[in-house]
């Protein structure tokens, strides 16, 4: 009988399985949901996860401006950003976003500071799909829907 190999086989970049997602985000915790997302977008929920290649899935986000915060943090937590020029530092909070042209940047900024900065987390970013409403246009990339309430009690905000 032969023994267990006791090898880490590394996936190449050919052999990646890619599939989709689809996530409905109304209530859910908004960093809770960026975890799970981008653990799917990085692939480390698969066991052929290899650190360096692009080996996770495509992840559809819908109702993505109906995420929740926590506690006080919607009208605590601030995002900064600088103009490039001196003294130029500009901040709003969440509540503005979250209630402003492009909600959707509160979620996207969450995730993208989970994954790794560089080429690899460009591409993996790339693979986020973000939609305000119910209806995105990858039915016909067939995904699965993800339940990401149902995990975890404290992942859905309590009203």
């Amino acid at each position: 009988m032969k023994a267990l190999s006791k090898q880490t086989r590394s996936i190449k970049p050919a052999e990646v399985e890619k599939n989709w997602h689809v996530i409905d985000a109304e209530g859910l915790v908004v960093g809770r949901l960026a975890t799970i997302v981008a653990n799917i977008l990085r692939g480390k929920h698969k066991p052929t996860y290899t650190p360096h290649v692009d080996c996770g899935d495509h992840v559809i986000i819908i109702n993505a401006d109906k995420v929740r915060f926590t506690g006080k943090k919607l009208a605590d937590k601030v995002y900064y950003r600088h103009t490039g020029y001196a003294g130029g530092i500009k901040a709003v909070t969440a509540e503005k976003v979250l209630g402003g042209k492009f909600p959707e940047r509160v979620l996207e900024k969450a995730v993208e500071r989970m994954v790794p900065r560089g080429p690899l987390g460009r591409v993996q970013m790339m693979n986020l799909h973000l939609y305000n409403g119910t209806e995105h246009p990858h039915a016909g990339q067939q995904p699965a829907v993800l339940d990401v309430g149902s995990m975890n009690r404290k992942n859905k905000a309590a009203a």
